[in-house]
């Protein structure tokens, strides 16, 4: 790939630019986002909910280690995973983990169509590939992702009771007070906010990576590859200056 990031940045633009210039009717998108919607949630769900239900267990038992012996009290476990999770954990965890996912099988679709020449067929007949291809996948993941990543906030709390109540590190009302103690509810407005730009990079960034691929099957594994390291480095870039814009 050339290492010419303003080349790179400059053509991901006249490809976004396209995509929303020119959309093709409603009708076209449907079927289509529908599928894709299938395929990021439905098709993601066990393993966002598997990872996250061991991410809020791993959190509370660590901050259980870390507060044992301290004056501060134990229901404090569940305010802080409760927080980390939704500030940080659920969206920035979901949406690493469905670039790797999502992404790499978006790269290799739209790779895979333009090796076999359907994306030139489908210029010929002047359809907006750009749309016809991108927009549909955008739509769904902007849709399903902020589901997924509430979905993982909630499911890393249960991870974190499960961790500590049956195995007496604190009591049941214990736990439900931390959860329930300091509640601010503009951090569920930051962790959407991650969800929805995640879900944006991810799912551009990997299509960019399909849609201009050349040569083979190796270079169509690379592009897969890069769409994956690409958008996890976006991600956690657009993380930071997500919480200095939001929370610093």
């Amino acid at each position: 790939m050339n290492l010419n990031i303003f080349y790179h940045i400059g053509r991901y633009l006249i490809l976004m630019r396209t995509m929303i210039s020119r959309p093709e009717k409603f009708s076209m998108y449907w079927k289509e986002t529908m599928r894709q919607m299938n395929d990021i949630g439905v098709g993601s769900l066990v393993i966002v909910c598997l990872i996250s239900v061991f991410i809020g267990a791993v959190t509370a038992v660590q901050f259980a280690y870390q507060l044992s012996g301290n004056m501060i009290p134990s229901y404090y476990i569940g305010y802080i995973v409760r927080d980390i999770t939704i500030i940080e954990l659920a969206p920035t965890f979901t949406g690493l983990v469905l670039a790797g996912k999502v992404g790499s099988n978006m790269a290799s679709e739209i790779g895979g169509m333009r090796q076999k020449e359907h994306i030139d067929a489908m210029e010929l007949m002047g359809v907006n590939t750009a749309a016809f291809l991108i927009l549909p996948k955008l739509i769904a993941a902007v849709v399903v992702i902020p589901l997924l990543v509430s979905i993982a906030a909630f499911v890393s709390i249960i991870g974190g009771y499960i961790a500590t109540v049956p195995f007496g590190t604190l009591t049941e009302p214990e736990y439900v007070r931390g959860v329930r103690a300091f509640f601010v509810p503009y951090n569920v407005f930051v962790m959407f906010v991650k969800a929805l730009v995640f879900a944006i990079i991810l799912t551009t960034v990997s299509c960019y990576q399909g849609y201009f691929v050349k040569g083979g099957s190796i270079e169509l594994g690379q592009a897969s590859t890069q769409a994956v390291v690409y958008s996890d480095i976006l991600i956690l870039l657009a993380d930071l200056v997500i919480a200095i814009a939001l929370t610093g």
